[in-house]
């Protein structure tokens, strides 16, 4: 019920390629062996050492270990940072790789011209000082109004080029609503989302498109929603290949405390998949009050009904789970099939070269690597979730999520 291929398996198929003149992305696409390096734009809310500015934008600048050998075929061009922070990179690294900062969004845009002339842009709407909402608590970075501007600009300029968008769409549902819409009717290729969908996994596993499952559970840790989303999109990139792909969500709960006992005794979410999930983790990332009464006292669990009949759940483990990990109840198997999504938990964070891989795939092919509708159903799922979080586990019909897609075949980092 799962293809499983490691990187050994990847590099042999590839060295074959390059014997006969080509060479093979990490995902399903095939191009020219040499690629020339696209100039593209950065546009972010701060530029400071492990922001998601630095450990994306910096593989461009200076490869991907970040140490100044190979990277990927894109070259930094222009940059627009909306704060300054203390411990700013980003004008020691203009001065030192020679790229201008601008002062606007539209000047990162359409300032370059010539062999300059950007082919994407990287928005990255993650750190920096931004208020939260007063009720939900949620972070409200500026990622609509940094696309807004990025295709007023390109609207502008007459051309249009891939953008990528960094993490959930937008803190509010409406907000990526808008954004997919636009791209959709201004044809502009579009990704978005988390690193943990293309980071490594033990074991190798890509579930079969088509497979029939009957629950599916990811679990997390961390702040409820920015790390929250990350285990949404664990989530999504693996249930959306079941049988006839994501067909929507129509209602969404959180539930923790006695709320969240309560919904396991009654069936809501599984335990068994929380102990597999559990269980495809290392030793050393395994504590012995991972389960039981006392630790679900600090978890909270995110419930979600979908349009089909799959019943999903992400688990936020707090106080007993510091990884990210998923399993699934698969028809015709006893047992659940588990995996761990591993992280590099340090410089240069090398699961985000694989999230960039798959960034500079669209850049060069015009082609989105995987669907942006998977970030739009996990930011709508997430809006939901601060909502009842904030109303203390208030079930929500999710009318809005009640749209389809289907997965890619683009690939994740393998052994």
């Amino acid at each position: 019920m799962a293809n499983q291929i490691t990187r050994r398996d990847f590099g042999s198929r590839l060295s074959g390629l390059l014997a006969a003149g080509v060479a093979a992305s990490s995902g399903s696409e095939v191009f020219a062996a040499a690629r020339r390096k696209l100039p593209v734009a950065a546009v972010v809310t701060e530029y400071r050492n492990n922001s998601h500015a630095d450990v994306i934008v910096g593989k461009v600048l200076e490869g991907w270990r970040q140490d100044g050998q190979a990277g990927p075929d894109l070259r930094l061009v222009s940059m627009y940072t909306d704060q300054v922070p203390k411990g700013d990179l980003s004008r020691g690294l203009a001065e030192k790789h020679r790229f201008p900062i601008v002062k606007t969004i539209e000047q990162a845009i359409r300032q370059p011209g010539g062999d300059d002339r950007i082919e994407g842009v990287l928005s990255i709407g993650e750190h920096g000082n931004y208020p939260y909402t007063k009720k939900t608590r949620q972070h409200m970075y500026p990622r609509r109004r940094f696309f807004d501007e990025i295709v007023a600009a390109m609207q502008k300029a007459g051309r249009i080029v891939p953008v990528f968008s960094d993490k959930h769409l937008g803190w509010k549902f409406s907000d990526a609503l808008h954004m997919v819409k636009t791209a959709r009717k201004l044809k502009i290729p579009f990704m978005a989302g988390s690193s943990l969908p293309t980071c490594w996994r033990y074991p190798s596993l890509t579930l079969e498109r088509g497979v029939e499952i009957e629950e599916a559970m990811a679990v997390g840790y961390g702040g409820l929603e920015a790390y929250g989303f990350h285990t949404l999109e664990t989530l999504q990139c693996m249930i959306e290949r079941r049988k006839g792909g994501e067909t929507g969500v129509g209602a969404v709960q959180a539930v923790s405390g006695d709320a969240l006992v309560k919904a396991r005794k009654a069936g809501r979410w599984s335990q068994e998949l929380l102990e597999a999930a559990l269980g495809s983790l290392p030793a050393k990332f395994r504590t012995k009050q991972a389960i039981g009464p006392a630790a679900e006292k600090h978890a909270t669990a995110y419930l979600m009904e979908h349009r089909d009949g799959l019943r999903s759940s992400v688990v936020m483990a707090n106080g007993f789970n510091n990884q990210f990990c998923f399993a699934a109840k698969l028809k015709g198997r006893k047992e659940p099939v588990a995996v761990w999504f591993r992280l590099e938990e340090g410089k240069p964070f090398g699961h985000f070269e694989h999230l960039l891989r798959a960034i500079e795939e669209m850049f060069h092919t015009g082609r989105p690597a995987y669907p942006v509708e998977r970030t739009l159903m996990t930011t709508g799922v997430l809006d939901r979730v601060m909502h009842s979080v904030a109303e203390k586990g208030r079930r929500y019909e999710t009318p809005e999520l009640a749209f389809q897609y289907q997965p890619t075949e683009w690939g994740f980092a393998n052994k």
